[in-house]
């Protein structure tokens, strides 16, 4: 297996959802590719950080301003 194929993989892997062989030539990418393991534990830190953050009912009062600062900067 490739990065580009364990990069493609990665998500399923995170929910346990990779079948025998593909799981298998993962697990042994991952064991011998130091970028690939960053990359995968960076996302997998990341994905906890984010089910830590409380869900508000409401919505930031600045999310209009950022929303169209985004939208001037990505029309240039």
């Amino acid at each position: 297996m490739n990065c580009l194929e364990a990069i493609d993989l990665i998500g399923d892997a995170m929910e346990s959802k990779l079948p025998g062989e593909i799981g298998i030539d993962f697990d042994e990418h991952m064991r011998e590719c130091s970028p690939c393991r960053n990359y995968y534990e960076q996302l997998r830190l990341t994905r906890m950080a984010l089910r830590e953050i409380p869900r508000s009912g409401g919505t930031s009062p600045k999310r209009d301003l950022l929303i169209e600062k985004f939208r001037e900067e990505s029309d240039r």
